[in-house]
Formats: structure tokens, C-alpha cells, sequence
């Protein structure tokens, strides 16, 4: 990675306080120099796809990892993960569903739509923090992602 090189986040988190906790990790380790927030999931693709009030971003620019809340109003998080898989624009960009339901259905739909890690959103502050500081850490310097203009191979 070059030391210039924007590493950017989508955020896609409903809850404000989860939301504020995510921030604060992420600021405070400064493992990201841009974090974009989507507070549901229809925000969420309008930014993927350079929609609504997203229409004049970047093609180039993109995420280099999605932080994905399942419980969100206007599109849920699993519709936006099988968008988000579903497409070979999209599909190689790293997403983690970090979400407070407990229910074995959304970890199982959740790996079957492609999801890269699956992580339950600790209650306690500073495990929460703890965990998406690591999380920053293992996706966004150790794992080496493909080139962004990485073709699907046949």
C-alpha cells in the first residue's frame, strides 16, 4: 500500500450509539483516513452505485471495507450484502456484518450471500471498541486485497 493511498470505510450503522463507539475506534487508531457513514441500507447502495445525492463520486474511489449493520430500516443488511456479492463491481470488496442479533439464520444467510467475517457487536464499551480497533487492523493493513480493477476469473 502506498502512504498516500486513501483507505476509505463504509460504515453502515443505524444505531447512533454503535455508530459513535465504531467512529471513536477507528479515529482514535487512525486506521482510516476517510469513513463514509450509510445509516440504512438504501443510503448504503446509493453510495456503492453513485446514486442520489452520491451521483458525482468517484467511480475510483471505493470502499476498502464495509463495516455492515443487519438490522437497518429501508433495506435490510442482507439485501445490501446480496447486492453487494451479487455484483462483480462490488463482490471483492471485503464486508463484515458486525450486528447485535443473535440469530443463527443471520450468521448462516449471512456466509451463504458471501460475507467476509461475521461478528456479534460485543455490549461492553471497551470490548466494542477493542474489537472493531482490531478489526481496522487485520482488514484495512495485514489483508491484501485484490487490485481494484481485479477482473472475476473463469
Amino acid at each position: 500500500m502506498t502512504p498516500n493511498h486513501e483507505m476509505e470505510i463504509l460504515l453502515v450503522e443505524d444505531n447512533p450509539d454503535d455508530l459513535e463507539l465504531a467512529l471513536h475506534a477507528l479515529r482514535s487508531n487512525k486506521l482510516a483516513n476517510r469513513i463514509e457513514v450509510a445509516r440504512d441500507g438504501e443510503e448504503a447502495l446509493e453510495f456503492l452505485y453513485r446514486r442520489g445525492r452520491f451521483a458525482g463520486r468517484k467511480l475510483e474511489v471505493r470502499p476498502s471495507l464495509i463495516l455492515l449493520d443487519l438490522k437497518l430500516p429501508k433495506v435490510d443488511g442482507l439485501e445490501v450484502l446480496r447486492t453487494i456479492k451479487s455484483d462483480s463491481e462490488t463482490r471483492t470488496i471485503p464486508v463484515v456484518v458486525m450486528t447485535s442479533s443473535k440469530e443463527e439464520k443471520d450468521l448462516v444467510a449471512s456466509y451463504q450471500l458471501g460475507v467476509n467475517s461475521y461478528i456479534q457487536k460485543p455490549v461492553d464499551f471497551a470490548q466494542f471498541r477493542q474489537t472493531v480497533q482490531q478489526l481496522g487492523l487485520y482488514w484495512l493493513v495485514v489483508n491484501q486485497p485484490p487490485p481494484a480493477n481485479a477482473q472475476r476469473v473463469r
